[in-house]
């Protein structure tokens, strides 16, 4: 698949360099050509520029930037951006007195404001529940089953693209429901995150137990 990265940052190294050990075509685009050219050359990506020259590079875009100005780089190439599958990574969350806190309004989603700032794109929410070095590598050939990502979106086009790029990192999808899911997924990210934070695990509180026979 041919896949453009909007940023140069550490997601946009993570994953654009998983995808690209995978045999996909990657391209990255930043602000900062020249930290797209070492970005580039660093994870064996095959192309590099701007942000524009990213949006209409392949079937898919991940925008790999601050939740605070994903929607705004959508809408600014919203017209490149149609018929595409645009994946949000982001997580919009600042540190709060009880712990890890939501910036986005309730029931809001940047994966929501994604799209409604590029209505004719095909947003999808992944990868936003796991540290960033997990995509560095792949997991472990022992693992049984093999860790999952959990996915939002309204395409049928994008749920086989977003398929194709979480197995391509060794992980498993889940899809997750439409977009309008996409809130609880971004929630889950608050309450994970404040729980690595705070010394404990999250999985301690989601054991696998299968469902009564």
């Amino acid at each position: 698949m041919r896949i453009g990265v909007m940023g140069t940052g550490a997601m946009a190294a993570a994953l654009g360099g998983a995808w690209a050990r995978a045999g996909h075509e990657v391209f990255i685009g930043g602000r900062d050509t020249a930290a797209a050219a070492t970005l580039a050359a660093q994870i064996g990506a095959a192309g590099h520029g701007t942000p524009a020259q990213a949006s209409t590079y392949g079937e898919a875009v991940l925008l790999a930037v601050p939740a605070g100005t994903a929607p705004s780089l959508a809408r600014q190439h919203a017209g490149a951006l149609t018929g595409r599958t645009v994946v949000d990574c982001t997580n919009a969350l600042v540190p709060g007195p009880g712990g890890v806190m939501l910036t986005t309004d309730a029931g809001q989603s940047v994966a929501g404001l994604i799209a409604a700032a590029a209505p004719a794109a095909h947003v999808v929410k992944a990868f936003n529940l796991v540290h960033v070095s997990h995509w560095h590598r792949p997991p472990l050939p022992t693992a049984d089953p093999a860790p999952a990502v959990p996915f939002c979106t309204d395409d049928t086009e994008a749920a086989a693209h977003i398929t194709e790029l979480i197995t391509a990192t060794g992980w498993t999808p889940i899809p997750s429901g439409g977009l309008d899911r996409a809130p609880y997924l971004e929630a889950t990210a608050a309450w994970a995150i404040g729980i690595w934070w705070s010394g404990n695990s999250p999985h301690l509180a989601l054991p696998d137990t299968p469902p009564p026979a």
